[in-house]
């Protein structure tokens, strides 16, 4: 109880020293919060104040250089829903984070799930999840405020009680695709092999998004590591599997120290492309974010997407086969490849950023990590589009 004492006179420090007041959020040090409380959810279908409706549209950056406006449209009665932990984002002092979003929160949302509102009904509840400062402390960064919470407080059993709450209360009986990066993917990782597999809840699933995250498989097996019975998908109509991956540049492949995509145990990450799901290589379908990148920590490549550059007054751009991926397999790593398709003729950049830079330069072990989801999120969406239609049109009637 001392340590629980200690995180929450960090959160409460930490909520002066913003001005927030502790009673305008959920209480941070509950065991279990109460997920039919709306301000637990960043995005639920009833919420006034619903983090995924925001505004979508994308300036189109053809390969002739001429821009364009796509206007975004979301789903007007979508038949499955999505459920979405998100990654590492938060800027919280204490060694979790709190209940009280803000804009790191808010800016993963809008980039890497509210898109998905073109397929499907959307869920992304708020936990308390390890946050940045958690991250940064041993490579050097600042030490988290507070003690460390007692083991099982908040992040993963915080997902537990959203989705349990998520199943009881709003699913019935509906498709579900679960969508997740990094500390995301690990946590729905988890949650599948525990609390839906061999389930009859595991009939419900539509497929399984895990970008940026850990895997595993038996070497050339599609089950059998991570999973029991969860196979890995290798068609846009095949339901009730997993995509997963992790991008690196194809010209800097993981080094040794590398983070992601490293085989252990006997096993290899897994790796899906998303524009070639029977293998292979493939053009994915990009949103990126027009100016940086989440957090701040990619630097602002490409200074310019076209040249001449013209203004893009958009928050997202889309650029039709600018990017080609394939996974690759390069000694005891297994990742998703990123290639530039820098054409003479072709106006646009050459060059894309998505790299974690500390003061000491880029971090390779990183791979391309902040653009896990940018990289493919159309594509991702079209595979849940027919992934969707399959699942309805298989699931019992009445």
């Amino acid at each position: 109880m001392k340590a629980l004492s200690n995180l929450l006179l960090g959160l409460a420090a930490l909520a002066a020293a913003h001005g927030v007041a502790m009673a305008a959020a959920p209480d941070p040090t509950v065991q279990h919060p109460d997920y039919a409380d709306p301000a637990l959810w960043l995005c639920r279908p009833d919420l006034r104040d619903n983090r995924c409706k925001v505004d979508l549209d994308a300036t189109v950056v053809a390969p002739s250089g001429r821009l364009t406006l796509e206007r975004y449209v979301p789903a007007k009665d979508p038949k499955i829903d999505c459920f979405f932990v998100y990654p590492t984002v938060s800027n919280d002092a204490g060694w979790i984070s709190d209940f009280s979003p803000d804009a790191a929160e808010w800016d993963d949302i809008k980039v890497q799930f509210a898109r998905f509102g073109s397929v499907c009904r959307q869920f992304a509840p708020l936990y308390r999840q390890g946050t940045l400062r958690r991250l940064r402390y041993p490579a050097g960064g600042a030490k988290p405020v507070g003690e460390q919470p007692p083991p099982g407080f908040g992040g993963y059993a915080d997902v537990v009680d959203a989705w349990n709450w998520y199943l009881a209360h709003e699913n019935h009986g509906r498709g579900v695709v679960l969508i997740g990066h990094s500390q995301g993917t690990a946590m729905l990782t988890r949650l599948i092999a525990e609390e839906i597999e061999g389930k009859p809840v595991q009939k419900q699933l539509v497929s399984a998004l895990l970008m940026g995250g850990l895997v595993m498989v038996p070497p050339d097996k599609d089950v059998g590591g991570s999973f029991k019975s969860v196979p890995l998908c290798h068609a846009d109509t095949q339901i009730g599997c997993a995509i997963t991956y992790v991008t690196f540049r194809d010209r800097l492949p993981p080094p040794a120290v590398s983070r992601f995509g490293k085989a252990r145990d006997g096993l290899r990450a897994a790796c899906v492309n998303p524009a070639a799901l029977a293998g292979g290589k493939g053009q994915p379908e990009s949103y990126f974010i027009t100016k940086g990148f989440l957090n701040g920590s990619g630097g602002d490549i490409p200074p310019e997407w076209v040249r001449p550059m013209r203004p893009i007054p958009t928050f997202f751009v889309r650029t039709p086969g600018l990017v080609t991926t394939e996974c690759v397999r390069s000694g005891d790593f297994d990742y998703l490849a990123l290639h530039v398709n820098a054409v003479p003729s072709d106006p646009r950049t050459d060059e894309l950023g998505g790299q974690i830079i500390r003061h000491t330069g880029v971090d390779l072990s990183w791979g391309l990590h902040l653009m896990d989801v940018d990289h493919s999120i159309g594509t991702l969406i079209r595979i849940v589009r027919k992934q969707g239609e399959t699942w309805v049109a298989q699931a019992p009637k009445g």
